[in-house]
């Protein structure tokens, strides 16, 4: 490990860490009473109605009756994709602090944070202070992160659970002379094989990060055969499978519903179409910034230490065959890539450490360090008050009287169509309601590819059949879908028209003449 150190004392590396550390935490909680319409809402209304219906299971006081059967309805209604831990966690948090939608932007922004301890451990063992600082505070302050870390689903919780995995493996492989403290104890093991098993239970594509950087770690110290034959690497792997083994063969065989969910994950052709590799690459730079994925890839060049550069071979594969598995996802969701943002954290650490060692032999003088400690204290709040703006650009918060209004326009019989965001959630939670919904256009596109082509007739037909009222909320979407749009403007009269939403009434279809016109 590099030993050069442009932070050449303790304080002022205490310092910097605190600095990013806390500089992290704050930005994450600016504007935190905002809804969490901000970042992928139709997910994380899923985890949001969820924890919701469970902490109405425990008959909270001062909740209506009729809002307490509806609660718990519509939290059964929602599908089990994921173990359901964190809205648990948030549910039991609701005893105490009410029904807050802030908790779990808390919660997640703390798992995020402790997933940035973890990860400068780790790079700590393989580069100078600087090297890991670097990496740390990329993964902390990049945008996309600081939003992403935010959301309610279980995404940050895993990605803190892979980093633990991580290091903890670390430790276990790293020799040491006193094995009491280090290196390949029973007790490393252990922890290793738990946090490994509990990130792939939290969410099951962890399993492509933890087997990645367990075997890159591994391979870059032992044979495979070696590996085979070590009692503790099969308890390790035997604890890392079997808390989601035991899930999926209860969700599959006894309570029937989790193999659909899994369905339409990797479509085969997709794997020959050039387009979607590109929208991989469009998401992938969302997510992680194009610039920082190619610093991270020249830094393979600067990896002194052998066992780093075979981990960092392990942490892309894993993530080029998680990618490949997960076609689609990886080319339309952006959230799918937060686990990429820890990887090229530790791609780039061998460069912040080659920089800062370029800067320590140049043997600046006192006011020259100065300016550069300045320099990087301006860019790390520009990034923060780039943030910052990006979060008060919309305020969510009017949203929910607009979804109360929407629901007090129907009654408990009113058969309603609705193309509206986030699949009627936002209408079930604010709203009270919950209405068939009309596909967006790329769900028909979704549905061509894994089952054969839908005309707009057979979709109209199938949706609005038997309805009586079509509510429209979501505009921009309305616009794109022009038959859509046209059929109902010709064919409907308007039922009902407020400031967010528009209601025709599929009742009475407007009169045509003789000749069709």
């Amino acid at each position: 490990m590099s030993q050069a150190s442009f932070f050449t004392s303790r304080t002022a590396r205490t310092f910097a860490l605190v600095l990013i550390f806390g500089a992290a935490l704050a930005i994450r909680l600016y504007d935190l009473t905002d809804l969490p319409l901000d970042f992928h809402p139709t997910r994380q209304l899923v985890s949001i109605i969820k924890a919701r219906g469970l902490y109405y299971r425990t008959k909270p006081a001062n909740i209506p009756r009729w809002q307490l059967e509806s609660g718990i309805r519509f939290e059964k209604l929602k599908a089990d994709v994921e173990p359901v831990v964190f809205e648990r966690l948030v549910a039991f948090t609701y005893r105490f602090t009410g029904e807050q939608l802030w908790v779990a932007r808390v919660y997640s922004s703390l798992f995020w944070l402790v997933g940035g301890i973890f990860l400068f451990l780790l790079a700590r063992e393989f580069v100078s202070f600087e090297g890991a600082l670097l990496s740390t505070a990329y993964y902390l302050i990049f945008p996309y992160a600081i939003i992403g870390s935010r959301s309610f689903q279980p995404d940050p919780l895993m990605v803190m659970l892979v980093l633990s995995f991580w290091w903890m493996f670390a430790r276990y492989l790293t020799p040491d002379p006193s094995p009491k403290r280090r290196g390949e104890t029973w007790l490393n093991a252990l922890l290793a094989g738990l946090l490994g098993g509990l990130a792939i239970f939290i969410k099951f594509s962890a399993v492509f990060f933890v087997i990645g950087g367990a075997l890159g770690l591994a391979l870059s110290r032992f044979h495979l055969r070696d590996l085979l034959r070590n009692v503790q690497v099969w308890v390790m792997a035997l604890l890392g499978a079997l808390p989601a083994s035991v899930y999926l063969v209860y969700g599959i065989f006894v309570r029937g519903d989790l193999a659909s969910q899994f369905k339409g994950r990797f479509v085969p052709a997709l794997l020959l179409d050039p387009f979607n590799y590109l929208q991989w690459e469009v998401k992938a730079a969302m997510a992680a910034g194009g610039i920082f994925i190619m610093l991270g890839l020249l830094g393979f060049f600067l990896i002194k230490d052998r066992h780093m550069r075979i981990f960092l071979y392990g942490l892309w594969g894993s993530y080029i065959l998680y990618g490949l598995f997960f076609n689609y996802h990886i080319a339309t969701h952006d959230y799918y890539h937060l686990p990429f943002i820890p990887i090229v954290g530790l791609s780039l650490a061998p460069l912040g450490e080659w920089f800062c060692a370029h800067l320590t032999e140049a043997n600046l003088q006192r006011w020259a360090r100065s300016a550069v400690y300045l320099i990087l204290i301006y860019g790390l709040f520009s990034v923060l008050w780039d943030v910052r703006n990006q979060m008060k650009a919309v305020d969510y918060r009017p949203e929910a009287a607009m979804w109360v209004e929407i629901g007090g326009q129907f009654d408990d019989e009113a058969r309603v169509i609705a193309l509206t965001q986030d699949y009627g959630s936002r209408l079930q939670y604010w709203g009270w309601r919950r209405f068939s919904t009309w596909p967006y256009g790329g769900d028909a596109a979704y549905a061509n590819i894994r089952r054969g082509v839908f005309t707009f007739e057979d979709l109209f037909n199938r949706y609005s059949s038997k309805m009586s009222y079509f509510l429209v909320t979501d505009f921009d979407e309305f616009n794109r879908q022009s038959q859509l749009k046209e059929r109902l403007f010709s064919s409907y009269p308007v039922y009902l028209e407020g400031d967010g939403y528009l209601i025709f009434d599929l009742k009475h279809p407007l009169r045509q003449d003789a000749d069709g016109s």
